[in-house]
Parts: structure tokens; sequence; C-alpha cells
């Protein structure tokens, strides 16, 4: 345990470092957010901030790795290539939005199509490496489902939903951190728990290197993690949730992500069907802000829904590991 210490210290350290350097840098080469007219009229003020910011942990997260992770573990590996290509899609849709100085980068399909053949790969290698089968645990009722050959799509399907996920939550300042760091938490504990002791190293690399970020990325923010950063963010969960085998108990740990993105779906689907719109505006953390909810109060609350869905979920992993 005290070595976790010295690791979390030492990632903290180098991230904020990393930022106080990089983010000059990246004013320096006017890599500014573009703001799109039809958000929030207060995300206006946002417009010219330093985007790509995501670069700020995953650099550390990938040095804290490659000198005191377990390189030999293949689960890691699956966990770090996924995570690196996932933030590389990212990054080449941020470098669009800045080059064309408008927040439109990859198209839709381009991206999906990209993020698929990453999700199809990362899916194959679980399976060459023995790391995940065809049954899908279910925690809450200590059982498990035999998906038969339907697991390797479900499974891509959930890469996808997930990265997606995470990617609608970088929406506020701090929002997507903040939840991606109470989620690790849960990753920690329950790795440990389990014997997986390289993965909860590889967990404190991640909240180290988030709540470093967060000095930069808190409300102001002086740099958004972009693309490149969410993406990241949502192979690290996805991939995660696969390898500790709890991917169904996403839906309650990552509650915030999940509604986030069903709001957008019920958004639309009201729309096109009805010409009349559910929320202010979705993603629904947006729909807060247009009720009048200070930016910083949502962040909060959804870090503290967050908390609680860790917390159960947490009571359920345990409660079925002892019966």
């Amino acid at each position: 345990m005290h070595n976790i210490y010295i690791q979390f210290i030492t990632v903290l350290f180098i991230t904020m470092i990393t930022g106080k350097i990089m983010i000059p840098y990246l004013e320096k080469l006017k890599v500014g957010q573009s703001i799109r007219e039809e958000g929030p009229s207060s995300h206006m003020l946002k417009s010219g901030t330093p985007t790509i910011g995501g670069l700020i942990f995953i650099f550390p997260i990938l040095l804290a790795y490659m000198v005191l992770g377990e390189r030999e573990n293949a689960g890691l590996q699956i966990l770090v290539c996924g995570f690196i290509l996932f933030a590389s899609i990212g990054f080449i849709d941020d470098y669009l939005k800045v080059a064309k100085r408008k927040n439109l980068g990859l198209r839709a399909y381009q991206k999906l199509a990209m993020q698929s053949l990453v999700a199809a790969f990362v899916v194959l290698w679980l399976y060459n490496s023995g790391l995940t089968d065809n049954r899908l645990l279910v925690h809450t009722f200590g059982a498990s489902i035999d998906m038969g050959w339907l697991k390797a799509p479900f499974l891509m399907i959930f890469i996808l939903a997930t990265v997606n996920s995470v990617n609608l939550t970088d929406g506020l300042d701090g929002l997507a951190s903040s939840v991606t760091i109470i989620i690790s938490i849960l990753f920690f504990f329950y790795s440990e728990f389990i014997g997986m002791g390289g993965f909860a190293h590889v967990a404190v690399f991640f909240i180290a290197a988030l709540q470093g970020f967060l000095v930069f990325n808190k409300k102001p923010a002086k740099v958004f993690m972009g693309d490149t950063g969410s993406l990241a963010l949502g192979a690290y969960v996805c991939i995660s949730a696969i390898l500790l085998r709890i991917e169904l108990l996403l839906l309650l740990y990552g509650f915030i992500y999940f509604i986030e993105s069903l709001s957008v779906i019920i958004q639309v689907i009201s729309f096109k069907t009805r010409k009349k719109r559910v929320f202010r505006m979705s993603p629904i953390h947006h729909h807060f802000e247009l009720s009048g909810w200070p930016e910083r109060k949502i962040v909060f609350a959804f870090a503290g829904v967050t908390a609680l869905a860790v917390l159960i979920s947490g009571l359920i992993l345990y409660k079925g590991a002892i019966i």
C-alpha cells in the first residue's frame, strides 16, 4: 500500500508539471476549442480555450505504465493499446476541428468506422488471450448467462456505446474527469479484492493523472481534454469493465454515462417522431444548465450520484463474492 501512495503522488506531480508545460504550448499553437452556436450561450465564453488537453493525462499514464506497470500482463497490454488507439481517433478528430476552425471534425460515419475497427481488434485480442469467454456475469443474482457467439458482437457494441457515452459526458468543466476518477476508485478496490494487483496499480495511475488534470480542467477550465481525452477514457472504462467481468454493472456505476447517452437518444426520437423536445437541450447536463443550475453544481451533483452508484456497485460485488 505504501508503494500505491508513492505512485499516486508521483503520477499526480508529473501530470501537473505536464499541464504547466503543455497548456502555454497549446495556446501558442492556437488550438482553441470552437463552440457551436446552438449550445448554451454561457459556453461562448469558453471559445478559444485550448483543446487536445487529454494529452496532459495520457502521457503520464503511459509513462507510469511503462516504468511501474506489469508490462507482461496481457490484459493490461490490451487496455493500454485500446487506450492509445481510441485516443488517436480522438486526436485526429480534434486536429480536424482545430484545422477547420469549426467544431466539426471527423464525420459521424468515419468516426464510427474507425471505432468499430478498434473495437473488433480489442475483442479479438481478448478472446485470443483467453481473457473473456461467452459467459456474461450477472452479479446482482450471482449468476451468468451463456451468450454463445452473441458475446463477441455484444462486447463490440458495449465498447462503442461506452466510448461515445463518455465522450458525451465531457461537456462541462471537470465533469468527465470527476466521474471517471470515482469509477476508477471502484476499479482499484475491486481489482485488489479479486487479486488483480497489476490492474489496481493502473487504476491508481488514472486516478492520479485525472486528479492532476482537474487542476487545469475545473471551472473555469484552462484546457479541455477534447475527444483525444474523452475517447481514451471511454476505452479505459469499457475495457476495464470487460477485464474485471463487470460489464452489466456498468449500467449502475456508470449511470451518468448511461443517462447522458439516453437523454440524447430520447431527444432525437422525440423530435423525429413528435417534433417536440423532451429536454431543453441534450445531453442532459445542458438541460440542467438551461434550467438555471450553475455548472459547478451540476458537476458536483453528477459526481455525487456516481459516488452513490459506485458504493452500491461495490456492495453488490462484495456480496456476490462472499455468497
